[in-house]
């Protein structure tokens, strides 16, 4: 059943030309027509009756691949504790802030005054003030220019006190984000964001001054779970400088082979389909449901979108990019919104932010 189950997957992505999912009956005939020799009328008869994939009058891809996979009543996807595994992080970075003499200190430079970034840096100095690492936070005017912008940096870059420097991101429409990142030093780039950093990232041989902070979160999560990479298929879908492009980079250095998808990719879907591992960083709430993913993949799920809910406080929800409830029916192991990938960004960010005070004050 074996070669008969791999056969008949491969030739149901190839016949599920429109990307639902769902495999007609006419293309279910022509499959058997390709595979008579492999499969029986009575195996596939047995499937369109018996396997509780039946759909429209087609199959479902994600539950015929679990029917021939004996996987029919898989229990739901384990979630994916990004709280714990970040608490480990931001202790060894608290171990290791303990025995400098000097304690850390990292810069964030917020423009104007939204209430989102606010939030976002009161977590990164929550988790700062946990591990030893000292903050200050410089608030600029939002009418600042791109000149005095990056003379502020100039002068972080310039202070022999300053070990790591962050530029909350989104700047104000007319700033450019690039050029006021990329006038951080390499050595105290804590974010990654720098050309030099990403690109060692991705080169064989070469290791960056600091790893970009989400994607060395989100390897972090998948190497948790315990089933070896190599030679092994991993999908990234979306392809940011921040996240997508130093994910896939990681990935393929784990000796995976890697898709990176985009918003000119054809049918990610069906991208999606054959990862073992599937990262997903878009920002578009939902997009990727259980017939996108493979039965007993590990996704993790790097979205982060706000959804109006008049019952939150807040009056939003947070989702990811991955419809949860969906997927958990299908992967094996899957990271939640909130409390995945966030917790786990933030925790790279001080270690980044003690390995930068390390190598620039020539601790062991």
């Amino acid at each position: 059943m074996d070669t008969r189950m791999s056969e008949a997957t491969r030739l149901f992505g190839l016949f599920d030309k429109d990307g639902t999912g769902i495999i007609s009956e006419p293309a279910l005939v022509q499959v058997l027509k390709d595979i008579g020799a492999i499969m029986k009328d009575d195996d596939f008869r047995t499937l369109f009756k018996d396997s509780g994939a039946e759909c429209d009058g087609g199959l479902n891809y994600a539950k015929f691949v679990a029917w021939l996979s004996g996987q029919q009543q898989q229990a739901p996807a384990s979630l994916i504790d990004g709280k714990a595994l970040a608490d480990g992080v931001l202790d060894k970075s608290r171990q290791a802030v303990a025995k400098f003499d000097v304690k850390p200190l990292l810069v964030v430079v917020l423009v104007g005054s939204q209430q989102a970034s606010l939030s976002y840096i009161k977590r990164k100095e929550v988790a700062a003030t946990g591990c030893g690492i000292r903050t200050r936070l410089l608030q600029l005017d939002e009418a600042i220019t791109q000149q005095d912008l990056g003379a502020a940096v100039d002068a972080l870059n310039a202070d022999d006190d300053v070990d790591g420097i962050i530029v909350q991101l989104p700047l104000p429409a007319h700033l450019d984000a690039k050029a006021a990142t990329s006038g951080v030093s390499a050595v105290k780039d804590v974010d990654g964001f720098l050309p030099s950093n990403v690109g060692a990232t991705a080169l064989h041989g070469h290791e960056p001054l600091h790893c970009p902070c989400t994607p060395k979160g989100c390897l972090a999560l998948i190497q948790s779970v315990g089933v070896p990479l190599r030679g092994k298929e991993a999908v990234v879908i979306g392809a940011s400088n921040i996240v997508g492009i130093p994910m896939s980079s990681l990935l393929l250095k784990e000796g995976m082979t890697v898709t990176t998808c985009h918003i000119d990719t054809v049918d990610t879907a069906r991208h999606a389909r054959r990862a073992d591992v599937l990262v997903v960083a878009v920002g578009k709430a939902g997009l990727v449901t259980s017939d996108w993913v493979k039965p007993g993949a590990i996704v993790i799920d790097a979205g982060i979108n706000f959804v109006p809910d008049a019952s939150k406080k807040a009056g939003f929800r947070m989702f990811g990019d991955v419809d949860r409830e969906g997927v958990r029916c299908v992967a094996g192991h899957l990271t939640p919104v909130p409390g995945g990938v966030g917790p786990m960004t933030v925790a790279m960010l001080m270690s980044n932010t003690a390995e930068a005070c390390r190598k620039r004050r020539g601790y062991a």
